[in-house]
Protein backbone atom coordinates (compact mmCIF):
# COMPACT_ATOMS: atom_id res chain seq x y z
CA UNK A 1 0.00 0.00 0.00
CA UNK A 2 1.35 3.45 -0.96
CA UNK A 3 0.77 6.52 -0.08
CA UNK A 4 0.84 9.51 -1.92
CA UNK A 5 1.97 12.89 -0.82
CA UNK A 6 0.86 16.05 -2.38
CA UNK A 7 3.22 18.61 -2.12
CA UNK A 8 1.62 22.37 -1.03
CA UNK A 9 1.71 23.56 -4.53
CA UNK A 10 -0.38 20.60 -5.64
CA UNK A 11 -2.64 20.90 -3.74
CA UNK A 12 -4.45 24.29 -5.17
CA UNK A 13 -4.74 27.08 -3.24
CA UNK A 14 -6.79 27.13 0.05
CA UNK A 15 -10.98 27.56 0.30
CA UNK A 16 -11.74 31.23 1.03
CA UNK A 17 -13.81 31.65 4.01
CA UNK A 18 -17.03 33.00 3.59
CA UNK A 19 -17.50 36.79 3.81
CA UNK A 20 -13.55 37.28 3.22
CA UNK A 21 -14.02 38.84 0.04
CA UNK A 22 -16.75 41.47 1.23
CA UNK A 23 -14.88 42.41 4.44
CA UNK A 24 -11.91 43.01 2.55
CA UNK A 25 -13.44 45.41 0.34
CA UNK A 26 -15.31 47.13 3.02
CA UNK A 27 -11.74 47.79 4.52
CA UNK A 28 -10.72 48.80 1.46
CA UNK A 29 -13.17 51.47 1.02
CA UNK A 30 -12.60 52.40 5.01
CA UNK A 31 -9.07 53.22 3.84
CA UNK A 32 -10.07 55.18 0.92
CA UNK A 33 -12.52 57.39 2.67
CA UNK A 34 -10.47 58.16 5.66
CA UNK A 35 -7.73 59.21 2.71
CA UNK A 36 -9.73 61.31 1.50
CA UNK A 37 -11.20 62.86 4.28
CA UNK A 38 -7.65 63.84 5.48
CA UNK A 39 -7.12 65.22 2.13
CA UNK A 40 -10.12 67.24 2.35
CA UNK A 41 -8.93 68.47 5.84
CA UNK A 42 -5.63 69.32 4.72
CA UNK A 43 -7.27 70.91 1.59
CA UNK A 44 -9.49 72.94 3.83
CA UNK A 45 -6.59 74.18 6.19
CA UNK A 46 -4.43 75.76 3.49
CA UNK A 47 -7.29 77.22 1.78
CA UNK A 48 -7.79 78.86 5.18
CA UNK A 49 -4.45 79.90 5.69
CA UNK A 50 -3.78 81.08 2.14
CA UNK A 51 -7.63 82.21 0.77
CA UNK A 52 -8.37 86.29 -0.20
CA UNK A 53 -4.71 87.03 1.98
CA UNK A 54 -4.83 91.19 1.89
CA UNK A 55 -1.98 92.90 3.22
CA UNK A 56 0.74 91.01 5.03
CA UNK A 57 2.00 87.64 4.74
CA UNK A 58 3.62 87.46 7.63
CA UNK A 59 0.11 89.07 9.81
CA UNK A 60 -1.74 87.26 8.07
CA UNK A 61 -0.30 83.75 8.54
CA UNK A 62 0.55 84.48 12.18
CA UNK A 63 -3.17 85.31 12.41
CA UNK A 64 -4.57 82.70 10.92
CA UNK A 65 -2.09 80.56 12.33
CA UNK A 66 -3.21 80.83 15.97
CA UNK A 67 -6.88 80.35 14.61
CA UNK A 68 -6.28 77.54 12.48
CA UNK A 69 -4.83 75.56 15.54
CA UNK A 70 -7.77 76.71 17.74
CA UNK A 71 -10.17 75.21 14.70
CA UNK A 72 -8.12 71.78 14.65
CA UNK A 73 -7.95 71.53 18.79
CA UNK A 74 -11.41 72.24 19.56
CA UNK A 75 -12.92 70.21 16.41
CA UNK A 76 -10.39 67.31 17.26
CA UNK A 77 -11.70 67.68 21.31
CA UNK A 78 -15.53 68.07 20.62
CA UNK A 79 -15.40 65.63 17.66
CA UNK A 80 -14.10 63.09 19.41
CA UNK A 81 -15.77 63.15 22.68
CA UNK A 82 -18.86 63.34 21.54
CA UNK A 83 -18.56 60.46 19.14
CA UNK A 84 -17.23 58.30 22.19
CA UNK A 85 -20.05 59.57 24.54
CA UNK A 86 -23.20 59.06 22.12
CA UNK A 87 -22.03 55.24 21.86
CA UNK A 88 -21.80 54.75 25.54
CA UNK A 89 -25.06 56.75 26.18
CA UNK A 90 -26.37 54.18 23.22
CA UNK A 91 -28.02 57.62 21.83
CA UNK A 92 -26.79 59.25 18.24
CA UNK A 93 -28.67 62.67 19.43
CA UNK A 94 -26.71 62.93 22.67
CA UNK A 95 -23.70 65.23 23.06
CA UNK A 96 -21.67 65.60 26.35
CA UNK A 97 -23.12 69.23 26.89
CA UNK A 98 -26.40 67.48 27.85
CA UNK A 99 -24.52 66.88 31.18
CA UNK A 100 -24.69 70.82 31.68
CA UNK A 101 -21.04 71.68 31.05
CA UNK A 102 -22.37 74.32 28.88
CA UNK A 103 -24.64 75.68 31.07
CA UNK A 104 -21.76 75.62 33.91
CA UNK A 105 -19.78 77.59 31.55
CA UNK A 106 -22.20 80.56 31.28
CA UNK A 107 -22.65 80.24 34.60
CA UNK A 108 -19.32 81.01 35.56
CA UNK A 109 -18.72 83.77 33.32
CA UNK A 110 -22.13 85.32 34.30
CA UNK A 111 -20.98 85.35 38.23
CA UNK A 112 -17.79 87.00 36.76
CA UNK A 113 -19.21 89.59 35.40
CA UNK A 114 -21.69 90.18 38.36
CA UNK A 115 -18.68 90.32 40.93
CA UNK A 116 -16.58 92.54 38.78
CA UNK A 117 -18.28 93.75 36.43
CA UNK A 118 -16.89 95.12 33.27
CA UNK A 119 -13.36 94.72 35.37
CA UNK A 120 -14.07 90.45 34.23
CA UNK A 121 -12.04 91.14 31.37
CA UNK A 122 -9.26 93.03 33.02
CA UNK A 123 -8.67 89.41 35.00
CA UNK A 124 -6.52 88.10 32.30
CA UNK A 125 -7.15 85.33 29.81
CA UNK A 126 -4.76 82.87 31.86
CA UNK A 127 -6.89 83.02 35.34
CA UNK A 128 -9.80 82.95 33.51
CA UNK A 129 -9.01 79.83 31.54
CA UNK A 130 -7.47 78.03 34.64
CA UNK A 131 -11.09 79.10 36.37
CA UNK A 132 -13.03 77.94 33.76
CA UNK A 133 -11.14 74.74 33.24
CA UNK A 134 -10.95 73.58 37.06
CA UNK A 135 -14.87 74.41 37.62
CA UNK A 136 -15.81 72.30 34.47
CA UNK A 137 -14.01 69.69 35.19
CA UNK A 138 -14.75 69.24 39.03
CA UNK A 139 -18.22 69.28 38.22
CA UNK A 140 -17.68 66.65 35.42
CA UNK A 141 -15.66 64.35 37.82
CA UNK A 142 -17.73 65.01 41.31
CA UNK A 143 -21.06 64.04 38.66
CA UNK A 144 -19.26 61.05 37.72
CA UNK A 145 -17.79 60.04 41.35
CA UNK A 146 -21.38 60.41 42.64
CA UNK A 147 -23.56 58.48 39.90
CA UNK A 148 -20.72 55.24 39.37
CA UNK A 149 -20.34 55.25 43.38
CA UNK A 150 -22.95 52.45 43.55
CA UNK A 151 -23.11 50.11 41.05
CA UNK A 152 -26.86 50.31 40.72
CA UNK A 153 -26.46 53.70 38.70
CA UNK A 154 -26.56 53.74 34.96
CA UNK A 155 -26.09 56.20 32.13
CA UNK A 156 -29.35 56.91 31.82
CA UNK A 157 -29.25 58.39 35.41
CA UNK A 158 -26.10 60.80 34.31
CA UNK A 159 -27.75 62.00 31.48
CA UNK A 160 -31.18 62.71 32.88
CA UNK A 161 -29.30 64.73 35.81
CA UNK A 162 -27.05 66.13 33.79
CA UNK A 163 -29.68 67.41 32.11
CA UNK A 164 -31.88 68.52 34.96
CA UNK A 165 -28.58 70.49 36.37
CA UNK A 166 -27.87 72.12 32.97
CA UNK A 167 -31.40 73.70 33.49
CA UNK A 168 -31.05 74.50 36.74
CA UNK A 169 -27.84 76.36 36.13
CA UNK A 170 -29.35 77.87 32.85
CA UNK A 171 -32.08 79.48 34.89
CA UNK A 172 -29.63 80.45 37.42
CA UNK A 173 -27.85 82.35 34.84
CA UNK A 174 -31.00 83.54 33.12
CA UNK A 175 -31.79 85.54 36.61
CA UNK A 176 -28.36 86.62 37.03
CA UNK A 177 -28.41 88.32 33.75
CA UNK A 178 -31.87 90.43 34.21
CA UNK A 179 -29.90 92.59 37.19
CA UNK A 180 -26.79 93.40 35.10
CA UNK A 181 -26.43 97.29 33.73
CA UNK A 182 -26.41 97.03 29.79
CA UNK A 183 -22.75 97.60 29.86
CA UNK A 184 -22.12 94.25 32.12
CA UNK A 185 -24.67 92.84 29.99
CA UNK A 186 -22.25 92.92 26.78
CA UNK A 187 -19.65 92.01 28.21
CA UNK A 188 -21.42 88.89 29.43
CA UNK A 189 -22.33 88.33 25.95
CA UNK A 190 -18.56 88.75 24.96
CA UNK A 191 -17.25 86.24 27.23
CA UNK A 192 -20.18 83.19 26.55
CA UNK A 193 -20.36 83.60 22.85
CA UNK A 194 -17.93 80.94 21.33
CA UNK A 195 -14.74 82.58 19.11
CA UNK A 196 -11.64 81.92 17.56
CA UNK A 197 -10.61 85.35 16.85
CA UNK A 198 -8.86 86.21 19.34
CA UNK A 199 -7.09 83.23 20.35
CA UNK A 200 -4.16 83.15 23.25
CA UNK A 201 -0.79 81.22 22.21
CA UNK A 202 -0.43 80.01 25.41
CA UNK A 203 -3.87 78.87 25.76
CA UNK A 204 -3.96 77.40 22.71
CA UNK A 205 -0.47 74.92 23.55
CA UNK A 206 -2.21 74.39 26.98
CA UNK A 207 -5.25 73.35 25.47
CA UNK A 208 -3.35 71.39 22.63
CA UNK A 209 -1.42 69.00 25.53
CA UNK A 210 -4.92 68.62 27.51
CA UNK A 211 -5.90 67.68 24.14
CA UNK A 212 -3.35 65.11 22.93
CA UNK A 213 -3.45 63.34 26.39
CA UNK A 214 -7.30 63.02 26.31
CA UNK A 215 -6.83 61.72 23.11
CA UNK A 216 -3.92 59.09 24.19
CA UNK A 217 -5.60 57.80 27.53
CA UNK A 218 -8.47 57.01 24.98
CA UNK A 219 -7.38 54.85 22.19
CA UNK A 220 -6.81 52.03 24.27
CA UNK A 221 -10.78 52.25 25.61
CA UNK A 222 -11.68 52.14 21.75
CA UNK A 223 -11.97 48.90 21.66
CA UNK A 224 -13.80 48.11 24.44
CA UNK A 225 -15.82 50.86 23.50
CA UNK A 226 -17.16 48.66 20.26
CA UNK A 227 -18.03 46.07 22.68
CA UNK A 228 -19.88 48.44 24.80
CA UNK A 229 -21.74 49.52 21.45
CA UNK A 230 -23.66 46.02 21.29
CA UNK A 231 -25.00 47.06 24.34
CA UNK A 232 -24.09 47.11 28.05
CA UNK A 233 -25.65 43.16 29.00
CA UNK A 234 -23.47 42.02 25.63
CA UNK A 235 -20.59 43.71 26.94
CA UNK A 236 -20.39 42.41 30.07
CA UNK A 237 -21.23 39.00 29.02
CA UNK A 238 -18.29 39.16 26.60
CA UNK A 239 -15.93 39.90 29.79
CA UNK A 240 -15.96 43.81 29.66
CA UNK A 241 -15.42 45.94 32.71
CA UNK A 242 -18.53 48.08 31.90
CA UNK A 243 -18.48 50.33 34.63
CA UNK A 244 -14.41 50.71 34.94
CA UNK A 245 -14.79 51.71 31.07
CA UNK A 246 -17.24 53.82 31.36
CA UNK A 247 -16.21 55.56 34.44
CA UNK A 248 -12.96 55.92 32.50
CA UNK A 249 -13.90 57.26 28.87
CA UNK A 250 -16.05 60.04 30.81
CA UNK A 251 -13.03 61.43 32.37
CA UNK A 252 -11.41 61.76 29.08
CA UNK A 253 -14.35 62.96 27.84
CA UNK A 254 -14.80 65.21 30.64
CA UNK A 255 -11.02 66.89 29.91
CA UNK A 256 -11.44 67.47 25.92
CA UNK A 257 -14.66 69.43 26.76
CA UNK A 258 -13.40 71.43 29.56
CA UNK A 259 -10.42 72.41 27.83
CA UNK A 260 -12.02 73.13 24.63
CA UNK A 261 -14.68 75.56 26.34
CA UNK A 262 -12.19 77.32 28.07
CA UNK A 263 -10.61 78.08 24.97
CA UNK A 264 -13.37 79.33 22.62
CA UNK A 265 -16.55 79.03 24.73
CA UNK A 266 -19.47 76.64 23.95
CA UNK A 267 -19.66 74.26 21.30
CA UNK A 268 -23.52 73.70 21.18
CA UNK A 269 -24.31 71.64 18.28
CA UNK A 270 -20.65 70.89 16.74
CA UNK A 271 -20.57 67.84 18.61
CA UNK A 272 -23.82 66.53 16.95
CA UNK A 273 -23.40 67.34 14.01
CA UNK A 274 -19.15 65.88 13.56
CA UNK A 275 -20.53 62.71 15.21
CA UNK A 276 -23.02 62.06 12.88
CA UNK A 277 -21.29 63.00 10.03
CA UNK A 278 -18.35 60.70 10.63
CA UNK A 279 -20.75 57.67 11.00
CA UNK A 280 -22.36 58.55 7.75
CA UNK A 281 -19.72 58.86 6.12
CA UNK A 282 -17.06 56.15 7.26
CA UNK A 283 -20.03 53.43 8.00
CA UNK A 284 -17.16 51.58 10.25
CA UNK A 285 -18.90 50.31 13.58
CA UNK A 286 -14.58 50.25 14.55
CA UNK A 287 -13.94 53.08 17.01
CA UNK A 288 -10.22 53.59 15.74
CA UNK A 289 -11.83 54.39 12.44
CA UNK A 290 -14.64 56.64 13.10
CA UNK A 291 -12.95 58.72 16.01
CA UNK A 292 -10.00 59.88 13.56
CA UNK A 293 -12.63 60.53 11.18
CA UNK A 294 -15.01 62.71 13.82
CA UNK A 295 -12.09 64.72 14.72
CA UNK A 296 -10.99 65.25 10.98
CA UNK A 297 -14.29 66.15 10.48
CA UNK A 298 -14.93 68.51 13.06
CA UNK A 299 -11.60 70.73 12.39
CA UNK A 300 -13.49 70.83 8.61
CA UNK A 301 -16.99 71.93 10.63
CA UNK A 302 -15.25 73.92 13.01
CA UNK A 303 -13.51 75.85 9.86
CA UNK A 304 -17.01 76.02 7.56
CA UNK A 305 -18.73 77.35 10.49
CA UNK A 306 -15.84 80.20 11.50
CA UNK A 307 -15.32 81.19 7.75
CA UNK A 308 -19.05 81.77 6.93
CA UNK A 309 -20.07 83.65 9.71
CA UNK A 310 -22.06 87.19 9.22
CA UNK A 311 -19.03 89.17 10.24
CA UNK A 312 -16.54 87.51 7.86
CA UNK A 313 -15.05 90.08 5.48
CA UNK A 314 -13.99 86.95 3.18
CA UNK A 315 -17.27 85.54 2.83
CA UNK A 316 -19.68 88.19 3.44
CA UNK A 317 -21.26 89.87 0.87
CA UNK A 318 -19.24 92.42 -1.43
CA UNK A 319 -21.70 95.17 -1.67
CA UNK A 320 -20.86 96.71 1.95
CA UNK A 321 -19.16 99.63 2.61
CA UNK A 322 -15.75 100.05 3.37
CA UNK A 323 -16.33 101.16 6.52
CA UNK A 324 -18.68 98.57 7.52
CA UNK A 325 -16.35 95.81 5.69
CA UNK A 326 -13.13 97.30 7.79
CA UNK A 327 -14.67 96.68 11.01
CA UNK A 328 -15.66 93.48 10.08
CA UNK A 329 -12.80 92.37 9.27
CA UNK A 330 -11.07 93.52 12.65
CA UNK A 331 -13.08 90.75 14.04
CA UNK A 332 -12.75 88.10 11.27
CA UNK A 333 -12.27 84.93 11.59
CA UNK A 334 -10.78 84.79 8.48
CA UNK A 335 -8.64 87.93 7.91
Amino acid sequence: MSTTVLRASDRGPLPQLDGAGPEQARERHVRRTMVVLALLTLTALAAYLTWDVRGSWSYALDLRGRQAGALVVVGAAVGASSLVFQTIAGNRILTPGVMGFDSVYVLVQTVLVTAFGSGALLLGVLPRFALNTAVLTAFGLLLFSWLFRARSRNLFVLVLVGIVMGTFFGSLTTLASRVLDPDDFLTLQQLTFASFTTVDTRLLLVTAVATVVGLVAMWPLLRAVDVIDLGRDNAVALGVDYHRVVRRVLVTVTVLVAASAALVGPMLFLGLIVANLARQVVRSHRHTVLVPASAWSGSSAAWSASCSSPTCSTCAPRSRSSSTSSAASTSCSCS
